[in-house]
Protein backbone atom coordinates (compact mmCIF):
# COMPACT_ATOMS: atom_id res chain seq x y z
CA UNK A 1 0.00 0.00 0.00
CA UNK A 2 1.34 3.39 -0.93
CA UNK A 3 0.92 5.84 1.96
CA UNK A 4 1.51 8.65 -0.53
CA UNK A 5 -1.54 7.52 -2.51
CA UNK A 6 -3.75 7.92 0.58
CA UNK A 7 -2.21 11.30 1.44
CA UNK A 8 -2.63 12.68 -2.07
CA UNK A 9 -6.17 11.35 -2.26
CA UNK A 10 -7.12 13.00 1.06
CA UNK A 11 -5.39 16.23 0.11
CA UNK A 12 -7.00 16.27 -3.34
CA UNK A 13 -10.44 15.72 -1.85
CA UNK A 14 -9.90 18.55 0.64
CA UNK A 15 -8.64 20.89 -2.10
CA UNK A 16 -11.63 20.08 -4.33
CA UNK A 17 -13.98 20.74 -1.42
CA UNK A 18 -12.27 24.07 -0.74
CA UNK A 19 -12.39 25.05 -4.41
CA UNK A 20 -16.14 24.38 -4.43
CA UNK A 21 -16.33 27.72 -2.61
CA UNK A 22 -15.66 29.47 -5.93
CA UNK A 23 -18.72 27.85 -7.56
CA UNK A 24 -22.15 29.46 -7.17
CA UNK A 25 -23.69 28.26 -3.91
CA UNK A 26 -26.18 29.41 -1.26
CA UNK A 27 -24.71 31.82 1.30
CA UNK A 28 -22.59 30.01 3.91
CA UNK A 29 -23.13 26.59 2.28
CA UNK A 30 -19.43 25.74 2.41
CA UNK A 31 -17.06 22.83 3.12
CA UNK A 32 -14.95 24.52 5.79
CA UNK A 33 -15.86 22.47 8.87
CA UNK A 34 -16.19 19.21 6.96
CA UNK A 35 -12.78 19.41 5.35
CA UNK A 36 -11.11 20.24 8.67
CA UNK A 37 -12.74 17.28 10.43
CA UNK A 38 -11.95 14.97 7.49
CA UNK A 39 -8.28 16.00 7.57
CA UNK A 40 -8.10 15.52 11.33
CA UNK A 41 -9.67 12.08 11.10
CA UNK A 42 -7.63 10.71 8.21
CA UNK A 43 -4.26 12.47 7.99
CA UNK A 44 -2.04 10.72 10.51
CA UNK A 45 0.52 13.51 10.84
CA UNK A 46 -1.17 16.14 13.02
CA UNK A 47 0.83 18.98 11.48
CA UNK A 48 -0.25 17.95 7.98
CA UNK A 49 -3.81 17.45 9.18
CA UNK A 50 -3.87 21.13 10.16
CA UNK A 51 -1.78 22.38 7.23
CA UNK A 52 -3.68 20.72 4.38
CA UNK A 53 -7.11 22.31 5.03
CA UNK A 54 -5.47 25.67 5.79
CA UNK A 55 -3.52 25.51 2.52
CA UNK A 56 -6.66 24.46 0.61
CA UNK A 57 -8.58 27.32 2.21
CA UNK A 58 -5.83 29.79 1.32
CA UNK A 59 -5.80 28.58 -2.31
CA UNK A 60 -9.57 28.99 -2.54
CA UNK A 61 -9.34 32.45 -0.92
CA UNK A 62 -6.70 33.46 -3.49
CA UNK A 63 -8.93 32.23 -6.33
CA UNK A 64 -11.88 34.13 -4.83
CA UNK A 65 -9.77 37.27 -4.48
CA UNK A 66 -8.62 37.06 -8.10
CA UNK A 67 -12.04 36.24 -9.54
CA UNK A 68 -14.37 38.29 -7.32
CA UNK A 69 -12.26 40.59 -5.18
CA UNK A 70 -13.81 39.01 -2.06
CA UNK A 71 -11.22 36.38 -1.10
CA UNK A 72 -9.37 38.33 1.57
CA UNK A 73 -11.20 39.93 4.47
CA UNK A 74 -10.60 41.38 7.92
CA UNK A 75 -11.62 38.32 9.91
CA UNK A 76 -9.50 35.77 8.02
CA UNK A 77 -7.28 35.06 11.00
CA UNK A 78 -10.34 34.05 13.05
CA UNK A 79 -11.63 31.72 10.34
CA UNK A 80 -8.20 30.12 9.85
CA UNK A 81 -7.59 29.73 13.59
CA UNK A 82 -11.03 28.21 14.05
CA UNK A 83 -10.40 25.89 11.10
CA UNK A 84 -7.20 24.63 12.77
CA UNK A 85 -9.07 24.13 16.05
CA UNK A 86 -11.87 22.22 14.33
CA UNK A 87 -9.26 19.96 12.73
CA UNK A 88 -8.41 18.75 16.23
CA UNK A 89 -12.02 17.52 16.57
CA UNK A 90 -11.25 15.12 13.75
CA UNK A 91 -8.40 13.67 15.82
CA UNK A 92 -11.05 12.16 18.10
CA UNK A 93 -12.33 10.11 15.14
CA UNK A 94 -8.93 8.63 14.26
CA UNK A 95 -9.18 5.58 16.47
CA UNK A 96 -12.52 4.61 14.94
CA UNK A 97 -11.15 5.27 11.44
CA UNK A 98 -8.08 3.11 12.04
CA UNK A 99 -10.14 0.30 13.60
CA UNK A 100 -12.66 0.47 10.76
CA UNK A 101 -15.44 1.38 13.21
CA UNK A 102 -16.34 4.89 12.07
CA UNK A 103 -20.11 5.36 11.99
CA UNK A 104 -22.13 8.07 10.24
CA UNK A 105 -23.42 9.17 13.66
CA UNK A 106 -19.81 9.81 14.79
CA UNK A 107 -19.21 11.99 11.74
CA UNK A 108 -22.54 13.82 12.15
CA UNK A 109 -21.97 14.53 15.87
CA UNK A 110 -18.43 15.77 15.27
CA UNK A 111 -19.59 17.91 12.35
CA UNK A 112 -22.38 19.43 14.45
CA UNK A 113 -19.86 20.23 17.18
CA UNK A 114 -17.51 21.79 14.63
CA UNK A 115 -20.32 23.84 13.10
CA UNK A 116 -21.33 25.18 16.51
CA UNK A 117 -17.71 25.96 17.38
CA UNK A 118 -17.27 27.83 14.09
CA UNK A 119 -20.49 29.79 14.65
CA UNK A 120 -19.61 30.74 18.23
CA UNK A 121 -15.97 31.69 17.67
CA UNK A 122 -16.24 33.54 14.36
CA UNK A 123 -19.26 35.56 15.46
CA UNK A 124 -17.63 36.36 18.80
CA UNK A 125 -14.70 37.75 16.82
CA UNK A 126 -17.03 39.84 14.65
CA UNK A 127 -18.45 41.32 17.84
CA UNK A 128 -15.13 41.72 19.68
CA UNK A 129 -13.01 43.11 16.86
CA UNK A 130 -15.56 44.76 14.62
CA UNK A 131 -17.48 47.98 14.78
CA UNK A 132 -20.93 46.73 13.74
CA UNK A 133 -22.08 45.92 17.28
CA UNK A 134 -21.51 47.70 20.58
CA UNK A 135 -19.06 45.92 22.86
CA UNK A 136 -21.71 45.11 25.42
CA UNK A 137 -23.72 42.04 26.32
CA UNK A 138 -26.59 43.42 24.28
CA UNK A 139 -24.24 43.89 21.32
CA UNK A 140 -23.03 40.30 21.60
CA UNK A 141 -26.61 39.01 21.65
CA UNK A 142 -27.43 41.20 18.64
CA UNK A 143 -24.41 39.81 16.78
CA UNK A 144 -25.41 36.18 17.38
CA UNK A 145 -29.05 36.95 16.59
CA UNK A 146 -28.09 38.53 13.26
CA UNK A 147 -25.92 35.50 12.42
CA UNK A 148 -28.57 32.86 13.22
CA UNK A 149 -30.24 32.92 9.77
CA UNK A 150 -26.89 31.99 8.19
CA UNK A 151 -26.22 29.11 10.59
CA UNK A 152 -28.78 26.82 8.92
CA UNK A 153 -26.95 26.94 5.59
CA UNK A 154 -23.60 26.53 7.35
CA UNK A 155 -24.76 23.43 9.18
CA UNK A 156 -26.40 21.98 6.09
CA UNK A 157 -23.26 22.62 4.03
CA UNK A 158 -21.04 21.11 6.71
CA UNK A 159 -23.18 17.97 6.94
CA UNK A 160 -23.44 17.58 3.15
CA UNK A 161 -19.70 18.04 2.62
CA UNK A 162 -18.90 15.69 5.52
CA UNK A 163 -21.10 13.04 3.90
CA UNK A 164 -19.35 13.62 0.55
CA UNK A 165 -15.84 13.51 2.00
CA UNK A 166 -16.23 10.65 4.48
CA UNK A 167 -18.65 8.68 2.32
CA UNK A 168 -16.69 9.34 -0.86
CA UNK A 169 -13.47 8.12 0.67
CA UNK A 170 -15.16 5.03 2.14
CA UNK A 171 -16.45 4.16 -1.33
CA UNK A 172 -13.07 4.85 -2.93
CA UNK A 173 -11.36 2.66 -0.33
CA UNK A 174 -13.68 -0.22 -1.20
CA UNK A 175 -13.14 0.29 -4.92
CA UNK A 176 -9.36 0.88 -4.96
CA UNK A 177 -7.18 -1.43 -2.89
CA UNK A 178 -4.26 1.05 -3.03
CA UNK A 179 -6.25 3.32 -0.69
CA UNK A 180 -6.82 0.68 1.98
CA UNK A 181 -4.69 0.74 5.08
CA UNK A 182 -3.52 -2.80 5.94
CA UNK A 183 -4.86 -3.99 9.31
CA UNK A 184 -1.35 -4.39 10.75
CA UNK A 185 -0.46 -0.81 9.84
CA UNK A 186 -3.76 0.51 11.21
CA UNK A 187 -3.10 -1.21 14.55
CA UNK A 188 0.46 0.13 14.76
CA UNK A 189 -0.68 3.68 13.92
CA UNK A 190 -3.51 3.47 16.44
CA UNK A 191 -1.17 2.28 19.18
CA UNK A 192 1.51 4.92 18.46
Amino acid sequence: MNVGTRFYTFSGMILLAALSRVLPHPPNFAPITAMAIFAGAYLTDKRLACAVPLAAMLISDIVLEITTGWGFYDGMWTVYSTLALITTLGFALRGRVLRGQLRPLDVAATTLTGSLLFFVLTNAAVWAFGSMYPHTGTGLVACYTAALPFFGNSLLGDLCYAALLFGGFALAERRFSALRLPASEAVSRYNS
